[in-house]
């Protein structure tokens, strides 16, 4: 006979179907750029995203939106149903190259930024990223998280705006996928 588990969550979270690899910092005091780090296992965002959202509306509550790079993910839908609401997609030309922004009903106050980490990485250098992600105190930018030199930083701009420009002009867009970790 097998014992059954029963997983008590808040009234607005539903449990995830596979746990996220994600660290968070402590709720408090905020500390630099980013408020933890996400490793997600594809670039489906609509496929990743349930299980991500249903462990952070344990601390945010009722999640309304998130924000997101646009052409680092596979094709995303305007909305996606989870938890049994709407929450809304925003992919954005200007959002941070690897990060995406979860807000809470409440806007402002219940925002959390995450580092993301391409699918791809090495699962060490993925851990320690991550952990030195969700560090109280730790203000180091995306870039020196992710071990981006400043010179394929300078790379990854030309190469964003030259695809703007190109898809301005009248291109089609095909996705830039998440900067991998140097191994």
């Amino acid at each position: 006979m097998t014992q059954q588990q029963t997983r008590t969550t808040s009234q607005n979270a539903t449990a995830p179907a596979r746990t996220p690899r994600l660290r968070l910092k402590p709720t408090a005091p905020h500390s630099g750029y980013v408020d933890g780090a996400w490793w997600p296992h594809t670039d489906d965002l609509s496929a990743e995203l349930p299980d991500l959202l249903a462990v952070l509306s344990e601390r945010l509550g009722r999640i309304d939106r998130v924000l997101y790079k646009l052409n680092t993910w596979d094709k995303a839908p305007r909305k996606l149903v989870t938890g049994g609401r709407a929450v809304r997609l925003d992919g954005y030309r200007l959002q941070a190259i690897n990060t995406i922004e979860v807000l809470g009903l409440d806007g402002d106050r219940d925002r959390l930024v995450l580092l993301v980490i391409a699918p791809n990485t090495d699962a060490d250098n993925a851990h320690t990223i991550m952990t030195t992600a969700a560090q109280p105190g730790n203000a180091a930018t995306t870039d020196s998280l992710l071990m981006i030199s400043p010179r394929d930083r300078d790379r990854r701009i030309q190469a964003s705006i030259a695809q703007e420009r190109w898809e301005s002009e009248g291109g089609t867009t095909a996705p830039a996928k998440l900067a991998p970790v140097p191994g």
